[in-house]
């Protein structure tokens, strides 16, 4: 496992597994697969409802937590500085944990900055060990790092080979916030999976064009949570640091990136009424 080091000088595994739309009912057996195949970073969310569930499988798993690295974030419906820090103590408690290693904002809605308050609070508290943002763009997470006390870690945003993310990736670099990707498969959106380009230079390594486009990330110093139900593809996902793709490689799979994105855009007025009033549903 290759490691990340966090702008306070926290080491941040650099491929983890993601829970996102997996049921709590099996979210719990899923974790356990992954913590057995070799996972030690398992990403979460108060939105995903499954906070418990991974909770039990760390319990379960026979790992000591030190060895764990957990991340949840806080949802839009908790935002401002008093939600927020209710629903914190609520994370912990759901997960079992005395701490947290990552605690990000989910989205750039609502009083983010009383969020981020709260959160700064619990990381000198000792409650959090890093703390960062999500989908937040470049003007925001600008917006953010000039007036906050302590600089985001992480920023976690739609990243895969058709939505690089190169300028915000550049911005994230300037002021020492981390790049971690949701969606590194997008979701298997535009034939993704049998991409030709993928699919050859796989062909080259012995190698799937899934394992292909995450080893691709892991060389652009970005973090990977690969989401997958199936314990297989849980292994072939973990199996991507033993071959470095060729400078020529890197360059083809560049030329994938359309620079826009598969699933929505916070510049889209309908996408923010739809999420903003996710927020005041949960």
């Amino acid at each position: 496992m290759d490691y990340v080091t966090l702008n306070n000088g926290v080491k941040m595994p650099q491929l983890g597994y993601g829970v996102y739309q997996v049921s709590d009912e099996a979210c719990e057996h899923c974790v356990l697969d992954a913590i057995s195949v070799g996972y030690r970073s398992i990403d979460t969310a108060q939105a995903y409802g499954n906070e418990q569930a991974v909770g039990r499988a760390v319990a379960k798993s026979g790992v000591p937590r030190q060895e764990l690295f957990l991340t949840t974030k806080v949802w839009i419906s908790n935002a401002g500085y008093k939600r927020a820090k209710a629903s914190i103590d609520a994370s912990l408690k759901n997960l079992g944990t005395d701490y947290l290693d990552l605690l990000l904002i989910h989205q750039p809605f609502s009083d983010y900055y009383g969020t981020y308050c709260a959160m700064e609070e619990a990381y000198r508290a000792g409650k959090v060990r890093a703390i960062g943002v999500s989908n937040f763009y470049p003007d925001r997470l600008i917006d953010l790092c000039q007036f906050v006390e302590v600089i985001p870690a992480v920023n976690q945003v739609e990243t895969h080979v058709f939505q690089q993310q190169k300028q915000a990736h550049e911005i994230m670099e300037k002021y020492g916030v981390q790049h971690e990707s949701w969606g590194p498969f997008a979701e298997g959106r535009g034939d993704f999976f049998t991409n030709p380009v993928l699919t050859a230079i796989g062909q080259k390594y012995g190698k799937s064009s899934a394992q292909v486009a995450l080893r691709y990330l892991l060389q652009q110093n970005v973090v990977v949570i690969p989401k997958t139900t199936h314990r297989d593809r849980m292994e072939q996902n973990f199996d991507v640091f033993d071959f470095s793709l060729q400078e020529e490689d890197l360059q083809a799979i560049a030329a994938l990136d359309e620079s826009k994105s598969l699933f929505f855009s916070h510049y889209d007025p309908a996408t923010v009424e739809m999420l903003t009033n996710m927020g005041k549903r949960r």
